[in-house]
């Protein structure tokens, strides 16, 4: 609506008459309260010149009027103060209290300034009424020296009491000027902006593919003019329009909807047409490729290459590669169509990186499996041969081949718990009980139940971790598990007499803790992939375990919104990393 052409006339002029009005009222309100002050003033000098001319002429003579009656006849007749003052300042006559019990006002500004023969104006606090004051005071004089001196006020308030009822007036006058000034303005700007309106309309019928109540001229300006050229290209465009668009929407339809990307260049290796799975793939903004060269809208020298090849041969032409930068495998498809667009190519792309991944998942997964079972199944195997041949005959050897026996069926009952584990994490089926909780009451758990193994191991364990960190949003079980996971990795990997320390500090609107060791180190060739099931840094050094801590670790953290990360370099031990949403932001 703020872009509507009624808008841009209205809003602009009806902001210059508001300014304009405001102005105004500015300035009237300014040249009324000077014009009611002066009134005022004059007014009041206008009284105390006839008081003054009226009054005995030395207050020092004796016998003299009683000026305190006086001072009160002018106050009821005129509604205003009175006072008479000697020439040495001291109250004989006043209007509104006791003469007696004033003081001497010789240092008040208007009465020393009448004393010294000069009319005197001045507003000021007034110490017998306690209130602001204005005041006149004119001199009285006998054979021209002065004897006294005659001062006429008024209250403050009063005035500025008038002074807000004029400037209420003059505000009223104003808003209803400017209220009269929007209506008119609206109602001028509606007579200019409805014949554009409803040619726009019609120009919106005729971008839609009907004709159907178009404008009869029915004016003889420019905009009746316009009408009856409109009607006319209405007409003779209608067939066209209607046949484009149907086939545009047939194309657009199946393009659209298309998985497969696909581009379409002309003879002049301009792209005419490209879908928005193409642009997708190649990381385009929607409908900014049309017009550009195939080079520059692929930016894939083997798809290059291949186009190429298809152009020159006329046939199609396939092949299959990986986009290194986002590790997308494609099968890109040129053919030509010069059957139907001399001298056009178009480009099929087919994503093939989910099928290639699934493979590549597969097969690492068969083979980790099977080395991971085939280690504790051999020993297996060894042991009940063994046992077989003889060893059944040696209770003593029989117990501790058991008792093998027994550990390598834990770390085949360890493998697949983990695996059930992981398998359940992945699907989403692991339900986290998520709520506020502060990180110490997370650590405190771990740490407790790795200090017996830690210390067996020849290890110092710290926990250094503030008690008014944030709270963060988890499930304390599956995180008490995933410190557990990464405490137990630490251990395993550090020298006796080595030191492991579990802190937790906050970053941003996280939570990050760390688990520090001082151990072999990972080396930077390994450190990427730590966290991929089975995985094993060092599996000279890796001793027991499954492979899988880690992964349970970084998907059980990532389950939380979380991230998880290492750092280390060998022979200088490694820290492991990991972040929890504070719960107090995202509340």
């Amino acid at each position: 609506m703020a872009h509507s052409f009624r808008w841009r006339i209205t809003i602009p002029l009806v902001f210059l008459v508001t300014l304009s009005m405001l102005a105004l009222e500015i300035y009237l309100s300014n040249e009324m309260t000077h014009l009611y002050q002066n009134n005022w003033h004059d007014h009041l000098l206008q009284d105390a010149r006839l008081i003054a001319s009226q009054v005995p002429s030395n207050f020092n003579t004796p016998g003299s009027l009683d000026l305190a009656t006086l001072a009160n006849n002018y106050a009821s007749q005129l509604n205003e103060r009175v006072t008479f003052f000697s020439s040495s300042g001291v109250v004989v006559g006043e209007s509104a209290a006791s003469p007696a019990i004033l003081d001497n006002h010789l240092p008040r500004p208007e009465v020393d300034q009448a004393l010294a023969g000069h009319e005197a104006y001045v507003i000021r606090f007034s110490d017998t009424l306690k209130t602001e004051m204005l005041y006149v005071a004119v001199p009285v004089s006998h054979g021209g020296q002065v004897t006294g001196v005659a001062r006429l006020s008024v209250p403050l308030d009063l005035l500025q009491s008038r002074l807000v009822d004029m400037r209420r007036n003059i505000l009223l006058v104003t808003l209803l000027a400017i209220l009269a000034a929007v209506i008119f303005t609206t109602l001028v700007a509606n007579s200019i902006v409805r014949p554009l309106k409803n040619l726009s309309q019609a120009a919106g019928r005729i971008r839609l593919g009907g004709t159907s109540g178009l404008l009869l001229p029915d004016r003889q300006d420019e905009i009746g003019q316009l009408s009856y050229d409109l009607n006319q290209m209405a007409n003779q465009l209608q067939d066209q329009i209607g046949a484009l668009l149907t086939e545009r929407a047939k194309l657009r339809a199946i393009l659209s909807q298309m998985t497969d990307g696909v581009i379409i260049a002309n003879a002049e290796e301009q792209v005419t047409l490209i879908n928005p799975a193409a642009e997708q793939l190649f990381h385009l903004k929607e409908n900014t490729s049309p017009g550009r060269s195939m080079v520059e809208v692929i930016r894939h020298h083997q798809l290059v290459d291949l186009w190429r090849q298809c152009i020159e041969t006329k046939e199609a032409q396939t092949t299959t590669i990986e986009l290194s930068s986002e590790r997308l495998f494609i099968q890109a498809i040129a053919v030509s169509l010069d059957d139907t667009l001399p001298g056009a190519t178009m480009l099929i792309f087919q994503d093939l990186t989910r099928l290639r991944r699934l493979e590549l998942v597969r097969r690492d997964f068969v083979s980790n499996v099977s080395h991971e079972l085939r280690t504790p199944l051999a020993s297996l195997k060894a042991l009940v041969e063994t046992l077989q041949e003889g060893a059944l005959e040696d209770p003593p050897a029989a117990r501790r081949f058991l008792g093998r026996m027994n550990n390598e069926i834990d770390t085949l009952t360890q493998l697949v718990q983990e695996l059930l584990e992981l398998s359940r994490i992945e699907s989403g089926k692991v339900p986290l009980q998520i709520k506020p909780v502060a990180p110490r009451h997370l650590l405190n758990p771990a740490v407790e139940r790795m200090r017996f193994q830690a210390e067996r191991a020849g290890l110092a364990l710290r926990l250094e971790c503030a008690d008014d960190l944030p709270k963060v949003l988890a499930d304390a079980g599956r995180m008490e598990q995933v410190l557990v996971n990464l405490l137990h990795n630490a251990v395993k990997f550090t020298h006796p007499g080595g030191t492991i320390a579990i802190s937790a500090y906050p970053a941003d609107s996280e939570v990050v803790f760390s688990i520090k060791d001082t151990g072999v180190g990972i080396s930077s060739d390994d450190l990427p992939r730590i966290f991929e099931r089975f995985y094993k840094a060092d599996r000279a050094r890796s001793g027991g375990g499954t492979g899988l801590g880690l992964s349970i670790a970084r998907h059980m953290v990532e389950a939380h919104g979380g991230r998880i990360w290492a750092e280390s370099e060998l022979g200088k031990g490694s820290c492991f990393y990991f972040s929890l949403r504070q719960a107090e932001k995202n509340k």
